[in-house]
Order: C-alpha cells, then structure tokens, then sequence
C-alpha cells in the first residue's frame, strides 16, 4: 500500500515536476530607449513610451510576471542615486521611475541612466529569475519659476550733454536664475517712478524724450525694475542717476588740485575721476605727460634718510669703502677748508667753485684704494645753467701704485658728457676714454653715480640705472703722467710753473686745471669686486616716483613709458575712451614706511592731433600738487633700567666694571589715530614692521668723566662685528649704524662703567637715548643714577650704631641692591641713602634697646635665684616683666649655660 502510493505519485507528478523546474525560458522584454520628463516641484518621472516589461512565459505563475527593475550608472555616474523604478503590477509588468530626491534644473538640467527588469523565476525564491536587456532612460528636468530677476548693478549712474534727444543714454541688466528659456529670460524693463523724461526698452535702454537742460535740473534719479516671461518682478529695483552736463567744453574733467597720499598706503591712483573730453571731436592722436617734481626732496627724491654708510649696511653692500671726503677732523684735514651746506641726511655736502676749493687726499689714504678694480660712488650736483657748461670739469683725479707699475684714471664732466679717463700703465699702455652722453650730468639736480672698474669693463649706474659707455681710444698724453702717487677731488693737477705757486698750485709747483663747480657728497671708492646691480639700485633708486597700475589693461594702440628716475611718465593713445582708462590708472608709489612728508609740485600736459590740424583742440597745461602727510611717529621706549644702581665699590673698581643697563628693553610701536574696525585691524598690521636703531648715546650729568679715574667700556667686539661706529669721549659715547632693535639691545647691555681704585666716593648720574631714521624720530630719555656701597673696611666711622647699619645692610660683599632700588643720598659720603638711612638707624636702636632690657631683666633673675632676702625691696625695685615674655626664655637660656 505504501509502495503503490510511491508509484501513483511518481506517475502522476514527474510531468509536472518538469515543467515546474523547466517553465522560466524567456527573458523579460523592455523598449530599447525612454524619455523621461519630471518637473522640479515633482518626483515622478513621465516616460515616452511607458514603462512595461513583458514576459512570454505569461501566464505562468512567477515566470510569466515582473518582480522587479534596477537602475544602473548612466554616463553621468549619479543615476543609482538619484532615480528608483519600482513594479505597479507584476502580472502586466508596469513600472514606474521616480526621483529618490528633490531634482534642481539649474544645477542639472538632464539625466541619464539604464534601466534592466527581471522576472520572479520559477518559485517564490525567485530561483533562476531573468533579466531583460538594459534600456537607456533619458531624464529631463522641466523648470518651475522659482527665481526672480536680480539686476547687475543697484545703482546706474550716467551723464549726457543739455538740449540733446539720445537712443540710449544707459542700459541695465537683470538676470534671472531659472534654467529655462520662459522663466529665466527677462521680457521687460519698466521705469516705476512717474513723470520723468526717460523711457526704457524691453533690452534695458534708457534713453530721453525731451531735450534735457541742466539749469532746468541738473540731477535726475528715478527707479526700474524688470520682469522674467513667467511674470515675477524682479526681488530689488535698481536706481538710476543721470546728470545733465552744460554745454560741452573740451578739456580734462575730474582734475584734483590737491592729492593727499598717506605714508604706508603702497600705490595710489593720482587721477582716479579725470577724463578727457573732446566735445566730438575725432582726434586720431593723444599724448599726456605726468611730471612729478621732487628734486627738493633730499638729494633728488625720496630715499631712505639713513647716512650713506647705514644705507650701505642695510642693503648688503661689501664693506671696505674709503672715504675721500670724510668731515673735517684732525685726522682728516684734507677737507677742512671746502665749504659745506646742509643735509637732509648725516653726510656733508662740499661746495666746489672750480678754482680754489681743492681736496688733495693723502698718499696714505690713496695707497689703500689701488689695483685696476675698484668702484668709486659719489653723489653729485652740477652747478650753474645748461649753457655755462662749456669747459670741462674734473670731479677726481689720482694716480695710483700698482705693485711695479703706476696706473691713472680722472672722471670729469663736459656739458652733458661724463668721461672717465683710464690709463692701465703709464709708462706702457695706451689710454683710454670711457664716455656718456647724460641728461643727468648737466640737469642740475642731485644724482648718484657708481663707477665700477673691472679693467677692461666699465660699468656706469646711474640712480641705480646701468648706462653704457662708447668706448673711444685717445693717444693724447694725460698732463704731467710722471709715475708719483697722487689724488685731488674737484680739479687734475697741470703743467709745472716752476718755483711760482697759488691757491691753484699744487706742492711741487704744478698747477691744477680743470676745476669742478658744483656740489659733491659722500665720495668713496672701494678696492675689489664689482657691486652686484640689486645692492646698487637698493642703495640709490628713487623709493618713490610715477607708475602705472595695471600693464594689462591698457587698450590696444596704447603706449606708456616712465623714465629712470620714474619723475615723468608719458601716455600716448588714438582712442578716447582707453586713453581715459589709462590716464585714471596712474599711481603715486612710495615705498619708505616713513616717507619725507612734504609737497610734489605734480603737472599734466596733453597735446592733440586732429585729421584738421587747423580746428584741432589745445589744452592748457593742468598744474598741481601731491602733499605727501605726516607718517606715524615711531614710539622708541627705553625700559628696564633703574632708575637708581646700588653696589659695593670693589665691584666697580674691578677689570670689568659694572654693567649700567644689563636688563635694558627697546620696543618701537607706531602711534596711530584709529576710528573704525579696519583702522584698527590696519594699526596692528604697520605695527609689525620691522624698525632700525641708528643711534644710541649715553651721556654722564653733570661734570663730564674724570679719565684719571673713570671710564665707560663697550664690547668693541660686538661693534665690529655688526659694522658699527662709536664715539668714546669723556662727555659722551655715541654709537651710531643702522641696526635692528635686539642688536643695539645687545651692545648697550654690555656698556660698563668701571672707576679706578678708590674712586668710588660720590654718586654718578648717567643718560640713555636712542633715535632712529638718522634722528628724525628719538626715545625718551632713561636716567640711572649710581650709588656706591660703602662698608666699615673702606670707610672708618666711630659710631657703633652704624657699624650695625653696615652689617644689617651688607652681610656679604656680593649682595646686589636693595629691591632694586636705592633713594637719593642728599649728603654725598653718606653710607646709605636717605630715607632707607632713617628707617635702619630706627630699627637697630629699637634693638640695642631691647637687648639691654634683656640684659638687665636676667641680672634681675639671677640675683633673685641667689638669696630670698631682700623681699621687702622686691616689691619697689622688682622690674614688671609681663610685657617683655618673648625674650624670656632665650635669655634665660644663655643665662644657665653661663653658670
């Protein structure tokens, strides 16, 4: 029986069994391609054709329906996360594909992506299931009007002639942020503000309906606003200004007399408003010249107003220079009969009258600067007009020794020729003339010259600009070449006139020719390597002068070119409106952060080429002026010392001495007037530039150093190795260099004052001030005064009592001062200042006091301890000792150890 169900069953189901495991054949079916639309506001996607997968294998149970969809990357790569399909109806396979997240048009606008179905296989596992081919879908996002117009600008401005009907006068703009062609595109514009002469088209240009006359009204402000195709107004209206011009009148408009440039500002516009007007007249030809005078500016603009050796320091030129014309002293005595004037800066100006102001520098000094390579500096100014230049004129003339040879060179200047005259050998080679034709030479304006000697090469700069020579051979003899060792600034020396001899007549009797007029300063040479070209034009190029903005912006046809000392600046152009962009891109640049504050006389000349030369336009020259305003002032503080030094004498009596200012702090900060945040954020900025000391002094009050038995010793080590100079006399000590702060910080820390043996018996009283830009801005002045410690070795006092001061005050001899500070002593051979004096002397006799009542009070005990008698007296004589109970018990101590 059981068997027998085992055979029905098996002969019953295998049939089906078969077609059940075997009834998924066919793969599902889907259309190759859809399109796809979704509105923004929507996440349903509208697809052409339809979605439906079908399945031959229907009607079957689970073979013949659609389980599912799955959405692959399309090119875009974002498909799978942004769209889903899902199954409405499994027996008929319609789908539907939505968005899984708010679609944005105008971040994309189209989406593609595969899109595959599947069957549910052959049993609710959905074993063995098919899948269709991929489809591609192609999704775009329909736009809904969500944004409004925004305008450009909030505010148009334009000007127009009177008694003129204009198409357009000025046009706006608005933009709308819609992706689609209906909402994103503006359809009209419309002037909201009623009764004014101006109409506007649907482009945005406004234009007049009546003539305008500007004594009428000069200034008309009205207010549009526009509209995108889905009609939302725009979100803000726009204003507009026109300004009616009077009748035309052809020149510069815009032009500011005064120009005010702030000290730190870098480069600022000097016309930023001006413009030319032509009054329609076709020009094909412009040309503008911006002249900026600053030759009373120090010598010949702004420089850094350090000294010539400072500014040398500073910009990392090599050291070893020798100066020809140092200020007068009794080592330098060459220079003491030349005239000399005022500088802006520490160095001395000579005044040369090209006859009897004559330097003629030592043989000593001349032998340190010989050799065929060498560089020679000077600052020059030529004296008198253009035309009085006629002969020539010799700055520097010397023979020099050459270990076996003598060589000559002489720079002169002949009108507006510079000349230098080389001869290698006098008594072998032939010479030769190194020539430059300058404007510089003959201007008669301060200029720095920088010769540098690398025989046979030759290199001029002049303000920091390379010039170069023609070289042209001379077989003509030098006068007098005989090879002696020689040099004279200001003239050459001539022919001999035998034993006859005058202010021009050298010492040998030969006569010196060729006398220079004018100014010189600051005439070194220097043995050895050439300067490289960025020392030399940091050393002397203009820190200030005419620039241009923006090279890039210039129109095409424009020209622009400054000159080397960067005072005039030229543009040329034939096209109005980029001449007038050039003209407001021309800048006022000063790079010192402490600019010489003062006026620039500024001048613009413009001349114009017509096609008619007859009716062309002649503009008169336009003059003003640059006012360059006072910087912020340098606060130099000088801290950390004093104001009183106590110590022993043996501590200044010492081979060191004392250091005076061993904690001394320098802070330099900018004081600033300072209104708003920005002004705020702008004064902490400028205080982070980095300051330069040029100076430090010290001076002692009063009388000046004994050197019998004082002095002031400096680290000279330190000095030398920093390049800085200092003065060391009895009245004061000047050290002088432009160095950093921490620098001069170190140098006046290690300034000690040192006295001989048994000096030390008043007090001394010592100044500190420092300045910084060659004096202009200084610190204040930090007083020390010095006081002396005396002790019983050194001083014989009889008084006991201040024998007790001396040990209270000085248990050792290296105790240091007395919380730092020491009171004036009135009395100059007082052991302690004053007030200190009064408080110890109260203090140590309140001591004494004490102990002989403690010494009393134990003889008192201890005759009491000895005997009982005499109680009828204990009552009268008895000391109460009740308020003495803190020294009982040491006494008492002392006492029994006694017996």
């Amino acid at each position: 029986m059981k068997r027998g169900s085992q055979k029905t069953a098996n002969s019953v189901f295998p049939v089906s069994k078969h077609t059940h495991l075997h009834s998924n054949k066919h793969k599902p079916w889907i259309e190759t391609e859809y399109q796809g639309i979704v509105m923004e506001n929507d996440n349903t996607v509208l697809l052409s054709p339809p979605l439906f997968a079908l399945d031959k294998d229907a009607p079957l149970h689970y073979a013949g329906e659609i389980c599912g969809f799955r959405v692959h990357n399309g090119p875009s790569g974002s498909g799978t996360v942004q769209f889903e399909a899902v199954v409405l109806d499994r027996s008929t396979g319609e789908g539907l594909v939505r968005s899984k997240e708010p679609l944005d048009c105008e971040s994309q606008r189209e989406h593609s992506f595969t899109i595959q179905a599947y069957d549910c296989g052959e049993g609710p596992d959905g074993a063995n299931s098919k899948k269709s081919h991929k489809a591609t879908v192609h999704v775009r996002v329909n736009d809904v009007n969500e944004f409004s117009p925004v305008f450009v600008e909030r505010r148009y401005e334009a000007s127009v002639p009177e008694g003129r009907l204009f198409d357009r006068i000025v046009r706006v703009e608005a933009l709308d942020a819609d992706c689609s062609p209906q909402y994103s595109q503006i359809c009209f514009y419309d002037i909201i503000t009623p009764n004014v002469p101006f109409a506007i088209d649907n482009d945005g240009n406004i234009k007049n309906t009546e003539p305008l006359d500007s004594k009428r009204q000069r200034v008309y402000t009205f207010w549009v606003t526009a509209f995108d195709c889905g009609k939302n107004r725009a979100q803000a209206d726009a204003q507009v200004v026109i300004t009616v011009k009077p009748s035309c009148k052809p020149g510069w408009n815009g032009w500011t007399k005064r120009v005010e440039y702030t000290p730190g500002s870098g480069s600022v516009p000097l016309f930023p408003s001006l413009h030319l007007e032509t009054c329609e007249e076709t020009v094909w030809n412009i040309q503008a010249t911006v002249e900026l005078q600053t030759g009373h500016i120090g010598k010949g603009c702004d420089r850094d107003s350090y000294s010539d050796r400072s500014v040398r320091r500073l910009c990392g030129a090599v050291r070893g220079e020798v100066d020809l014309l140092p200020p007068p002293s009794p080592a330098a005595n060459w220079t003491s009969s030349l005239p000399t004037l005022p500088s802006s800066d520490s160095s001395l100006v000579f005044s040369f009258n090209g006859s009897a102001h004559i330097a003629a520098v030592p043989n000593s000094v001349a032998a340190a600067v010989s050799g065929d390579h060498f560089t020679l500096q000077l600052w020059m100014r030529r004296g008198g007009s253009r035309g009085s230049h006629k002969e020539e004129e010799t700055i520097i003339c010397s023979t020099v020794r050459n270990e076996d040879s003598f060589s000559h060179y002489s720079l002169s200047v002949h009108g507006c020729r510079l000349s230098l005259f080389y001869w290698p050998d006098v008594s072998a080679t032939r010479p030769v003339k190194f020539l430059w034709k300058l404007e510089q030479v003959c201007d008669s304006e301060w200029h720095h010259l920088s010769l540098s000697v690398q025989f046979p090469s030759v290199t001029l700069y002049v303000d920091g600009v390379t010039f170069d020579p023609a070289l042209i051979h001379d077989n003509g003899a030098i006068p007098n070449p005989a090879p002696r060792q020689r040099m004279v600034i200001g003239a050459c020396w001539g022919e001999s006139r035998g034993a006859h001899s005058d202010a021009n007549t050298t010492e040998t009797g030969s006569r010196y020719v060729g006398g220079y007029r004018g100014l010189l300063s600051g005439v070194t040479v220097r043995p050895g390597s050439v300067e490289p070209h960025s020392v030399v034009e940091c050393l002397y190029a203009c820190r200030e002068g005419l620039d241009f903005g923006d090279l890039e912006t210039l129109g095409s046809g424009m020209k622009v070119h400054v000159n080397p000392s960067q005072s005039v600046l030229v543009l040329e152009g034939d096209d109005i409106e980029s001449f007038n962009r050039a003209v407001q891109q021309v800048t006022y640049r000063n790079s010192l952060r402490f600019a010489t504050p003062g006026v620039r006389p500024l001048k613009l000349t413009t001349s114009l080429r017509c096609f008619s030369e007859e009716s062309c336009l002649s503009l008169k020259q336009l003059e003003g002026y640059l006012v360059v305003l006072q910087p912020d002032a340098p606060q130099i503080s000088l801290s950390g010392v004093g104001p009183h030094l106590a110590r022993p004498p043996p501590e200044f009596e010492g081979p060191r001495g004392v250091p005076l200012f061993p904690e001394l702090r320098i802070v330099c900060s900018l004081s600033h007037a300072v209104n708003t945040a920005a002004q705020v954020m702008e004064a902490l900025m400028s205080d982070a530039v980095a300051h330069t000391l040029d100076g430090c002094e010290v001076q002692p009050l009063g009388e000046e150093l004994n050197p019998e038995r004082e002095e002031l010793l400096v680290d000279m080590d330190v000095l030398r190795e920093r390049g800085l100079e200092i003065i060391n006399t009895t009245a004061y000590i000047a050290i002088t260099g432009a160095e950093s702060i921490s620098v001069y910080e170190d140098v006046l820390r290690s300034v000690r004052y040192r006295l001989a043996k048994g000096s030390a018996r008043f007090e001394r009283r010592f100044r500190l001030s420092c300045s910084e830009m060659n004096g202009r801005y200084t610190s204040n002045e930090l007083t020390l005064e010095v006081n002396f410690l005396h002790s019983l070795d050194s001083l014989y006092h009889p008084s006991h009592l201040l024998a007790s001061q001396q040990q209270f005050l000085h248990p050792s001899q290296h105790s240091g001062e007395l919380s730092g500070h020491s009171m004036p002593n009135p009395h100059r051979n007082s052991v302690v200042p004053g007030a200190a004096t009064v408080i110890i002397m109260v203090c140590v006799g309140f001591l004494v006091v004490m102990v002989i009542l403690g010494v009393f009070r134990i003889r008192s005990i201890h005759r009491r301890s000895e005997g009982e008698i005499g109680g009828a007296k204990e009552g009268s004589s008895q000391w109460d000792d009740s308020a003495l109970t803190i020294i009982v018990n040491p006494m008492e101590v002392i006492s029994q150890s006694v017996h």
